[in-house]
C-alpha cells in the first residue's frame, strides 16, 4: 500500500505485529513473543514459586514495557496497538505464560481504557483460580483528568515501579509484599512532561496536534494529550524548573528527603539535551536540600518521535535503593548481571 507518512514502517496496520517481529530477532535469549494475542514474555517462564509482574499498554512508548521483560523486571508484557490499550485476552493470556503458582501482580497505567481491560483480565484469572491483584499508577501531576483518564495519568514512575517490584519478586517477596511494595512506590512517586514538537501516529497520518515554532506544551502527556498551558520555549533552565517545581511541591517533596531522578526523553530528544536537562535539576534538587541517591537518565518512556522531557522524582529509602541497585537483564535495562 502507498505509505502516506514518513516514517520506517510498510503498512500502518501491522506496525506493531512487524515491530514485535524484530524485537523477537533481536532479544531471543531473553524474550519469548507470540502474536495472537500478542504477548512479550520472559523466555524462561513461567519461573515456579515466583510472583509474576506483567504490565502493558498501547505501543509507540518504547522500550516500554516490552524492553524491560526480563530477569529483575518484568514477567511479561502486552502490547496494544499504537496508543491504544491492550485486549482483556492479551492480559489473560499473559497470566496464563507466566503463572508459577506464586499469583500475578498487574502494573497498570491510569488510562481508561487499560484500567478496565486489565480489571477484567484480572477477574477471568481468578475464576481459573489464579491470584492476580492490581496496581494503578497515576503519577503526572499535570492534570487531573485527560482526553484518556479519570484522574491522574501514569507516566514516567511505571519504569521505576516495574524496576522495584520486578526486583523484589525475583527475590521470591509473596504476593502480597509485591502489592505493598507497589502501593508505597506510587505513594512516593510524581513527574511532568513536556513536548517541544507533536508526534505522528501511523494510522493517522498527521500530526497529534500543532505547535508554532516559539511553543511548548508544558504537562504534556504520553499521547499527546494537552498539559497545563502552551507557553513560549525558554532556556533549559527555565524549563527544567517548571518541571520539577510542581513534581516537589505535589508531594511534597522537602529538605533532608532521598530521592531517585529519572530524566526521560520524549522520542525525538537528544541525549545531548537529557544530560544537560539533568544536571539542571540535580542542582535545583540540591538547593532545596533534596540528596539524589540514584539517576537514570534516556528516552525509557516515549511518545513515539515526539521532541521532549520528563522528569519523575521518587522519594526512596533503603529498601528502595537496595531493590534498585539488584540485577536486572532487559532488553533495554540491565545491570549487575
Amino acid at each position: 500500500m502507498e505509505v502516506t507518512v514518513k516514517k520506517i514502517i510498510n503498512d500502518p496496520a501491522t506496525v506493531v505485529a512487524d515491530a514485535l517481529r524484530g524485537m523477537a530477532a533481536a532479544h531471543a535469549d531473553l524474550l519469548d513473543v507470540q502474536y495472537d494475542p500478542a504477548v512479550v514474555v520472559r523466555a524462561d517462564a513461567p519461573v515456579q514459586r515466583k510472583v509474576a509482574i506483567i504490565s502493558g499498554g498501547g505501543s509507540g512508548h518504547e522500550p516500554l514495557h516490552g524492553g524491560f521483560v526480563g530477569r529483575g523486571m518484568l514477567d511479561a508484557a502486552c502490547p496494544g496497538p499504537v496508543f491504544t490499550s491492550p485486549t482483556p485476552d492479551q492480559v489473560q493470556a499473559a497470566v496464563t505464560r507466566t503463572d508459577g503458582g506464586a499469583g500475578a501482580l498487574l502494573i497498570v497505567k491510569n488510562y481508561t481504557g487499560d484500567v478496565l481491560n486489565f480489571e477484567t483480565a484480572a477477574e477471568l484469572a481468578a475464576a481459573e483460580g489464579v491470584d492476580v491483584r492490581t496496581v494503578v499508577i497515576d503519577d503526572d501531576v499535570a492534570v487531573k483528568d485527560s482526553l484518556y483518564t479519570a484522574g491522574r495519568r501514569g507516566v514516567g514512575g511505571t519504569v521505576l515501579l516495574e524496576k522495584v517490584v520486578g526486583a523484589a519478586a525475583e527475590r521470591g517477596v509473596d504476593l502480597d509484599g509485591c502489592e505493598a511494595l507497589a502501593r508505597k512506590v506510587i505513594g512516593q512517586v510524581r513527574s511532568m512532561g513536556l513536548a517541544l514538537s507533536p508526534c505522528t501516529v501511523p494510522h493517522a497520518g498527521e500530526p497529534s496536534f500543532v505547535l508554532a515554532d516559539d511553543e511548548m506544551e508544558l504537562g504534556i502527556g504520553i499521547h499527546g494529550e494537552p498539559g497545563r498551558r502552551r507557553v513560549r520555549v525558554g532556556p533549559a533552565d527555565e524549563l527544567v524548573a517548571a518541571l520539577l517545581d510542581p513534581v516537589l511541591e505535589d508531594l511534597p517533596f522537602a529538605a533532608g528527603d532521598r530521592v531517585l531522578l529519572f530524566t526521560n526523553g520524549m522520542g525525538g530528544t537528544p541525549q545531548i539535551e537529557l544530560y544537560l536537562a539533568h544536571g539542571i535539576a540535580e542542582r535545583l534538587l540540591a538547593e532545596r536540600g533534596i540528596t539524589v541517591e540514584r539517576r537514570l537518565v534516556g528516552s525509557y518512556i516515549t511518545s513515539l518521535e515526539m521532541q521532549g522531557m520528563s522528569l519523575t522524582v521518587l522519594k526512596v529509602d533503603d529498601e528502595l535503593i537496595e531493590l534498585w541497585d539488584a540485577p536486572v537483564h532487559t532488553a533495554a535495562l540491565r545491570w549487575g548481571v
